[in-house]
């Protein structure tokens, strides 16, 4: 195997699905005519232990994560949000901003990336959604936005802190993994911090970047299922600062599976 290419194994268990999902990245794809990322879900039988079914979900996997932080968007981003910027050009930028765009009033979308024939096939394409978009400077699309978004592999920050606006919402997608940095950890301080898994946030997601710091309690992290359940509080107030950290969980994974099998077998025919 090339050392660029690279897989992740997340595993999770319900009291009614069992499974595992394998995700990968293989950087020649594209010569092939093939995307760099692809996922694989395995379910196992609940009684048995032994393989009931295997999916394959690279395109699911990349609805699915736009639909978690587009839940997590609609209990944490101001409802007027309407200006959003993005960061990355990529296959899951779409996506994420679909989703978006479905709960929330956009208008604007600010794309920062590189310059390329990509960036600008990306641009043409949002914009068939009936949206402005266009490209922006990092900083001028984190002046501007309501909501931002990291869709990257970005090892270091990709924008300074104090260029986050009060009332913005910032949701880390592609911190997925150990060295992975997307936020700059100076904004923790001044947010108030989500994330769908705290005991993994902290491990591969962009909170690894501020351990120590919640570690030792001076900052909190709330589960963003806990929000849904009324455990917890979502957004406070118009001026608050949210943070979404989006690493995705197995059972996320593991329950669009079996939604999939459930939805084939109402087609068959009788």
């Amino acid at each position: 195997m090339e050392a660029t290419n690279t897989f992740s194994v997340k595993s999770g268990s319900s009291d009614d699905l069992t499974g595992v999902k394998i995700g990968s990245f293989w950087s020649g794809n594209p010569a092939r005519g093939l995307p760099r990322h692809n996922s694989t879900i395995f379910l196992l039988d609940q009684d048995t232990g032994r393989l009931a079914a295997v999916i394959e979900a690279g395109k699911v996997n990349a609805y699915r994560t736009a639909a978690a932080d587009a839940v997590a968007a609609d209990l944490l981003a101001r409802r007027d949000a309407k200006v959003l910027a993005i960061f990355g050009a990529g296959n899951q930028a779409g996506f994420e901003l679909a989703a978006l765009a479905r709960i929330r009033p956009i208008e604007t979308v600010l794309v920062v990336a590189n310059p390329s024939p990509r960036r600008d096939t990306f641009i043409g394409r949002m914009a068939e959604l009936g949206l402005t978009v266009r490209a922006a400077s990092a900083e001028d699309a984190v002046r501007s936005a309501d909501i931002v978004v990291t869709a990257t592999p970005a090892r270091k920050p990709l924008f300074k802190a104090e260029w986050v606006g009060p009332g913005t919402h910032v949701v880390s997608m592609g911190s997925d993994a150990p060295g992975k940095h997307e936020l700059p950890s100076e904004l923790m301080s001044r947010a108030s911090l989500f994330c769908d898994l705290p005991s993994q946030s902290v491990q591969i997601g962009d909170f690894q970047h501020v351990r120590e710091e919640i570690e030792a309690g001076r900052l909190t992290v709330s589960a963003i299922g806990d929000v849904v359940e009324g455990r917890a509080p979502g957004r406070r107030s118009d001026d608050e600062i949210t943070v979404f950290d989006s690493s995705g969980i197995a059972l996320q994974d593991l329950t669009m599976a079996d939604a999939l099998i459930q939805l084939k077998a109402s087609m068959a025919p009788a």
